[in-house]
């Protein structure tokens, strides 16, 4: 293919759309706010003006890819985003190949894709074995395995923000306990910050948590060993199960560096402990904030390998 591709990111904060070429090089970037105030029609309107304005003048395209966060229906792709209320059970993947008629279009969850990025053109070019992970707002994740994206039974393959990583741990949203997201997720972070003293009654954020992190504030500091042990704990789960070979992490809070990773990697050579296991390497996500875009045309360029649907 040498046309370009329509790739599209739909999250709670923002709905970011990008034209990518066949290297995985976005050529043009353009997002919007996520509107808050808008019924099921008022947003995809918002979407639809938003490609509309990035697409005009492009000409002939390869096809459409999106990563959405979950839950959904896949691969129909009936999009029901926890953080996005105005759409339940909305038809995405319809909407998108009435509008674009004749091209394909595959949508994927938003934190597959940008494993697939990372796979396809970041931290995880050239391995077989990959574990791409998202540390944010929630925690979420996609597996490679032998080169091909595992989907799974429903399409939730490499969620890795559900691994349990202490049973006794804090609830978490899906109505579990101890899921590494209820541990590490950069709002659950920031509550339990608050609660040891760190900004007492104030609005707070994992951003500014990891900020007071790096300037030596002691509750903050711990925030981020707590935070890097679990996920140290859940690689180590995943990489005995899987035989890993590149584990790549990306989001808001994997931007506090060594005061993530240090505890991270401490925890993990603790607990991986079989030979095939410790040679399993966690890096940072090498795409940034373009992951997922990359990793959603790459659903359309390298459908051979990330796209097993019709």
């Amino acid at each position: 293919m040498s046309a370009p591709v329509l790739a599209v990111d739909v999250g709670g904060t923002k709905l970011a759309a990008g034209v990518v070429d066949p290297d995985g090089r976005v050529v043009s970037y353009d997002r919007v706010a996520t509107p808050a105030d808008v019924d099921a029609e008022g947003l995809w309107r918002t979407l639809e003006a938003l490609l509309g304005k990035l697409t005009a003048g492009v000409g002939a395209l390869a096809g459409v890819g999106v990563g959405c966060g979950g839950p959904m229906t896949w691969p129909a792709a009936e999009v029901s985003p926890i953080n996005i209320p105005a759409w339940r059970g909305f038809p995405l993947r319809e909407r998108l190949r009435a509008a674009y008629p004749g091209l394909p279009v595959r949508v994927h969850n938003d934190a597959v894709c940008v494993a697939v990025g990372e796979h396809w053109r970041g931290a995880g070019r050239g391995r077989a074995d990959v574990l791409g992970m998202v540390v944010s707002t929630g925690v979420g994740g996609g597996l490679i395995s032998g080169g091909r994206l595992v989907d799974g039974a429903s399409g939730n393959a490499g969620h890795i923000g559900h691994v349990v990583v202490d049973p006794d741990g804090p609830p978490c949203g899906c109505g579990g306990y101890g899921c590494l997201e209820a541990v590490a997720r950069g709002p659950g972070l920031a509550a339990w910050a608050q609660e040891q003293g760190w900004r007492t009654g104030l609005p707070a954020t994992g951003v500014e948590l990891a900020d007071d992190a790096r300037r030596g504030h002691p509750v903050a500091v711990a925030a981020m060993r707590r935070a890097g042990r679990a996920l140290g704990v859940a690689i180590a789960s995943a990489t005995h199960l899987c035989d890993l070979e590149v584990v790549a992490i990306g989001g808001g809070l994997s931007q506090a560096g060594a005061l993530l990773f240090d505890p991270l990697e401490e925890a993990l050579r603790r607990h991986a402990r079989m030979e095939f296991a410790r040679r399993v390497s966690v890096v940072p996500a090498a795409l940034g904030q373009t992951a997922g875009l990359v990793g959603a045309a790459a659903l359309v360029y390298e459908g051979g390998r990330y796209w097993s649907a019709g």
